[in-house]
């Protein structure tokens, strides 16, 4: 079990907002929102903290309780998006904890705090593509922008 979780660097584009970070998947053409818990747990994956240290200073950063339960369910859900290094294992104890579950557990108190990863899939710039441009394969006019498909390439 990787008791010292390490962020992923490569392959993503990041970005700082007030209570949350965006993150891209440039590999996986996925994004992620953390909120805050999320960001600031993700930020102590250095490779030399400990799950311990990380509660402690996201605890600190917060001024709120963290404790270790908490982090390892947002190791877990950075774990699931492929935004740390390795692989993170559960202890058995907490594997498939719910955030609902860890709500319960940890009291109404700490749903501010609960670590979240919000994920959808990017789509590729060739899917983003509001029209085909004049001279593309087409099966209707709707697909161009000129919206005129004839003999199965926009005009």
């Amino acid at each position: 079990m990787n008791l010292i979780p390490t962020a992923r660097k490569e392959g993503l584009v990041v970005r700082e907002l007030a209570d949350e970070v965006l993150v891209y998947d440039t590999k996986s053409d996925k994004a992620h929102c953390l909120n805050k818990t999320a960001a600031l747990i993700w930020h102590h994956c250095d490779g030399r903290s400990s799950v311990s240290q990380i509660a402690n200073s996201v605890s600190l950063q917060l001024n709120a309780p963290v404790d270790e339960q908490m982090v390892w369910f947002a190791l877990d859900q950075l774990s699931k998006d492929h935004l740390l290094e390795e692989k993170v294992s559960m202890p058995a104890l907490m594997s498939g904890m719910s955030r609902r579950q860890m709500v319960r557990t940890l009291g109404i108190a700490a749903v501010v705090a609960v670590p979240l990863v919000t994920s959808i899939v990017a789509p590729t710039p060739a899917q983003a593509a509001t029209c085909l441009p004049p001279g593309s394969a087409c099966t209707s006019s709707a697909q161009c922008c000129n919206g005129l498909c004839s003999g199965g390439v926009c005009a």
